[in-house]
């Protein structure tokens, strides 16, 4: 009835903006667009909320792996460090084991220095006394001789046989 009575009106004045077909044919595109607006929203908003946890991970995982990073690089650092002072320790012991060696091979040497000074001057010291023992020697024979030369030209005859045998049997023993 009222469909028919606005029909019926419609027709004979012209009826205004309810009766024209555009505009239902512009209310129907504004709702459908707002309908499938809505879904189209949803949609969107959810692959946009989607690619926004996608970055906000990807962000987190790049934060974590600055972190660590930042921690290996961190632990490199000591490491080197510590390799660095335990180099530097070893050369320093070895440089007190060279010194020490020099030392001990300085010693060593003039230790061996004195050793051949001193034989040296032991074989001097006996070359010495082999050669006083033989001037010694010598001089015991030639002042035997000439005692015997002096004794027999200045003494008698038979005096001089039994002195001179008891002169030199003494004379060694004496001299020696």
């Amino acid at each position: 009835m009222i469909g028919t009575a606005w029909a019926a009106g419609n027709g004979a004045g012209g009826g205004g903006l309810f009766s024209d077909p555009s505009f239902w044919v512009a209310v129907a595109f504004v709702l459908f667009f707002v309908a499938a607006g809505k879904i189209l929203w949803k949609g969107l908003s959810g692959a946009l909320d989607k690619r926004g946890a996608d970055i906000a991970r990807a962000l987190a995982d790049a934060e974590r792996l600055r972190d660590e990073a930042v921690k290996a690089r961190a632990d490199a650092e000591r490491t080197l460090a510590q390799a660095t002072a335990e180099a530097e320790g070893i050369i320093g012991q070895a440089r007190t084991d060279a010194e020490r060696m020099r030392d001990r091979a300085a010693q060593g040497l003039e230790n061996a220095l004195k050793l051949r000074e001193q034989q040296a001057l032991d074989r001097i010291a006996q070359s010495e006394a082999a050669a006083a023992k033989e001037i010694r020697d010598v001089a015991v024979d030639a002042a035997m001789a000439a005692t015997r030369a002096l004794l027999k030209r200045d003494l008698a005859a038979g005096q001089a046989g039994a002195l001179v045998d008891q002169a030199i049997a003494e004379l060694p023993r004496r001299l020696h």
